[in-house]
């Protein structure tokens, strides 16, 4: 054997015995030694938020758009559904809020209509002769984006939802 294959053959050994340290993390090892744990299985917590990249579509506008009557009967359904016999009262108010809004949100989305972010905002006062005013602000794209709203009365309670369909590009 000529001496550049005798340092091949040293070299692949070498290769092989250091693949076998790095994947079974030990030397030596023996036939009956066979590992039934994988790295699979652990979670990586440096993995734990994997993004996903998406093609660009070039759609700058939307196939179907937010019927604006359809979110305005979810709104008045909801709102007097769940506001219609109750008494104001703080706590319960606030946790009606959250509440009223997350069952708005889901039915909104169960409409199917893509790429819209749906916003939405629920209050909920005491009914006592006094005024409220609530104003918003954000970046409009006119033919695009679009909101509903409803407001609510009973004899001592006021509940107002507006949800805000802003189109992604």
């Amino acid at each position: 054997m000529s001496d550049l294959q005798k340092s091949q053959r040293r070299e692949s050994r070498r290769y092989s015995r250091r693949y076998s340290e790095i994947s079974h993390g030990f030397r030596g090892r023996t036939r009956d030694s066979i590992s039934n744990v994988s790295n699979l299985d652990e979670p990586h917590h440096d993995d734990a938020r994997l993004t996903v990249t998406m093609e660009n579509t070039y759609q700058m506008g939307p196939y179907r758009r937010i019927p604006i009557p359809a979110v305005t009967d979810i709104l008045k359904d909801v709102l007097t559904n769940y506001l219609h016999e109750e008494k104001y009262e703080v706590e319960w108010s606030q946790r009606m809020t959250k509440t009223i809004c997350e069952v708005i949100r889901a039915r909104v989305k169960d409409l199917m209509i893509p790429r819209y972010k749906i916003v939405v905002l629920v209050h909920i006062g005491q009914l006592t002769g006094q005024s409220m005013k609530v104003s918003s602000r954000c970046l409009w794209d006119a033919s695009n984006d679009t909101f509903a709203s409803y407001s609510f009365k009973n004899s001592s309670l006021f509940g107002l939802a507006t949800l805000y369909a802003v189109y992604l590009e």
